[in-house]
């Protein structure tokens, strides 16, 4: 059982791990590691190898060997030390770098952890998941925001309780969408900033012994700042609890509007369409056309909170130091996490680029529907001086009667306004004039005055601010994007490891 050479990285066990630990647990992380965070172990290792360099525990010629050896370190090179270094990527560095050296170089790797440089390696893919993570928001959003440009001046009807209510407009509904965005790129920022703390120099728990300069190397790495704790360095994941936290929450936005688009596809309203290469057919009613991309939107966004279900879960009562459980077991699908948000915000974001919507269908439901209820109780209480609420009656039974009448909404009737305030024991002065122009469709948004109403020109203030902000947003990442994207190079950027001693 006992694997070559595995016994010359302890002196504790006497053995390999068996075949089935390899097959069900360390040969899988082995090969996720390899393929996600190799080039963030790299990057650390780089670094540290600057720092041996500044204390003085290698000659600047080691330094340029074992940073040259580690620069070389690909997946491929590494999977030939596998068996030999109990699949562990940190052991195979180790022993790839050592392999490597024209001459031993001893003080390598002298006072380190395997918890710190681990817990960095995870920090860093997150973070560098994350700026690309907002890049596919900003795109998300760039996209609902144009199609609320262009639409910003359509009537449809709003539906609150499933029933149609008021006198909208697609954009006013997308500028809403787009400000959720915004809103949870901003939340995403304030998340990056609580994570941008560099974990390496904490050691096992309790710190080094060695005089390593921290802040140094939190700024090679990119880091803002030092994680002050050691412990918390080495047994925190909350990173990945927040970051899934704020997928899970915005999944539950997306599912709402994509909600909405469901709806608004079916045969019962027809108020959008999408072209043939993003829709699907029954294999049974050839009359069909059916949006199954909008049902995969939806259906995704639900593993966005199934997998903050999962990291809490995971790391819930366990310890408070480096376990296993918390390091691997409680972040087996943070990476999904990302790939679920990457993909439903892609098939979304082509969705928005060639959804088109029915205007004349949608300004028909306007026509055949009561909406300017509310604007009649309005014109009763301001022109007729009656209580609001009983204005609320008499609008609602001038509704009642002008359908059993079999009129349409803008075919008003004053004699028949005049008759519901009379139930009431009330006399309008001007039943005609205060009818007005309740029920027309146009006049139902250009009515609207306050700021973020769906008047038109209140959709178009909304949606420049956006623009502004969203230039602001965009700034932040990129700002955050080049520190958060290392692959590698030499730690201080020099071409060398030491050069920035």
């Amino acid at each position: 059982m006992n694997t070559p050479h595995t016994t010359a990285l302890t002196g504790r066990i006497a053995s390999g791990p068996s075949t089935l630990l390899r097959e069900e647990i360390l040969d899988p992380q082995f090969r996720y590691e390899s393929e996600h965070l190799l080039p963030f172990y790299v990057r650390i290792e780089r670094a540290l190898v600057a720092e041996y360099a500044r204390m003085e525990l290698v000659t600047p010629e080691q330094a340029d060997e074992l940073d040259g050896l580690l620069a070389g370190a690909t997946k491929d090179v590494l999977a030939a030390e596998r068996q030999s270094t109990m699949s562990d990527i940190a052991f195979a560095l180790e022993r790839h770098v050592e392999s490597g050296l024209s001459a031993p170089v001893p003080a390598w790797h002298v006072d380190r952890s395997r918890n710190d440089l681990q817990a960095c390696a995870q920090l860093m893919f997150g973070r560098a998941r994350l700026v690309e993570a907002a890049e596919h928001l900003l795109e998300f959003e760039a996209a609902a925001r144009a199609l609320a440009a262009r639409t910003a001046d359509r009537p449809m009807p709003g539906y609150t309780h499933h029933q149609a209510a008021q006198i909208i407009t697609p954009g006013f509904h997308l500028a809403a969408l787009s400000e959720h965005v915004q809103h949870t790129l901003r939340r995403l920022l304030a998340t990056y900033e609580a994570l941008d703390a560099c974990p390496l120099g904490a050691g096992a728990m309790s710190g080094q012994e060695l005089a390593w300069d921290r802040d140094r190397l939190a700024a090679l790495l990119g880091f803002g700042r030092v994680q002050p704790n050691a412990l918390t360095s080495v047994a925190s994941r909350a990173w990945a609890l927040e970051i899934t936290a704020e997928f899970g929450v915005f999944g539950v936005t997306l599912s709402r509007f994509a909600t909405d688009l469901l709806a608004w596809g079916s045969s019962e309203y027809g108020f959008i369409d999408l072209p043939d290469e993003l829709c699907g057919i029954s294999s049974a009613m050839p009359q069909k056309k059916n949006f199954p991309v909008l049902e995969r939107i939806r259906g995704r966004s639900a593993h966005l909170s199934s997998f903050h279900l999962d990291a809490s879960l995971g790391q819930r009562n366990t310890p408070y130091s480096n376990t296993v459980e918390v390091s691997k077991e409680a972040g087996a699908y943070v990476n999904q996490s990302f790939e679920t948000l990457r993909s439903t915000l892609r098939l979304f974001t082509e969705v928005l680029r060639h959804l088109d919507f029915d205007i004349d269908r949608m300004a028909r439901v306007c026509a055949r529907e009561f909406l300017g209820g509310f604007s009649l109780a309005n014109s009763l209480t301001l022109a007729e001086r009656i209580p609001w609420r009983r204005a609320q009656v008499i609008a609602g039974r001038y509704v009642v009667a002008a359908s059993e009448a079999g009129l349409a909404p803008a075919d008003t009737d004053p004699e028949l306004l005049r008759a519901a305030a009379a139930t009431e024991g009330l006399v309008l002065r001007d039943p005609a004039g205060t009818l007005g122009d309740a029920f027309d469709v146009e006049q139902a948004l250009l009515r609207m005055k306050s700021s973020g109403s769906a008047h038109p020109e209140a959709v178009a203030a909304a949606l420049r601010a956006q623009g502004a902000e969203r230039e602001r947003l965009v700034k932040e990442w990129q700002d955050r994007a080049a520190n958060a994207r290392g692959t590698g190079e030499s730690a201080d950027g020099s071409g060398t490891a030491h050069g920035a001693v």
